[in-house]
């Protein structure tokens, strides 16, 4: 299906650097291109992105966090172990 775009003429210059050095054309690079972006095929479902939470949970330390302090309190704990 032919499609026209207008594309700065560096990436141009940089898609047809790529068809030269593959031996294709132009248009097999960019097809390659959408072929490998996510949920490009028709074949895969349409999974919706789950978001994770890290930590919860009730540490028993009810001061605010600091990173100052936690980096501080890492580095004492690695000296003690000896690593």
């Amino acid at each position: 299906m032919p499609l026209t775009v207008d594309l700065p003429p560096d990436v141009l210059r940089r898609l047809e650097a790529e068809a030269e050095r593959r031996g294709v054309m132009v248009d097999e690079v960019i097809a390659d291109l959408a072929a490998a972006l996510p949920g490009a095929t028709a074949e895969s479902p349409k999974r919706s992105r789950r978001l994770s939470f890290v930590g919860i949970g009730a540490s028993g330390d009810t001061r605010p966090f600091d990173i100052h302090r936690e980096r501080d309190e890492f580095a004492r704990r690695k000296l003690a172990d000896g690593i």
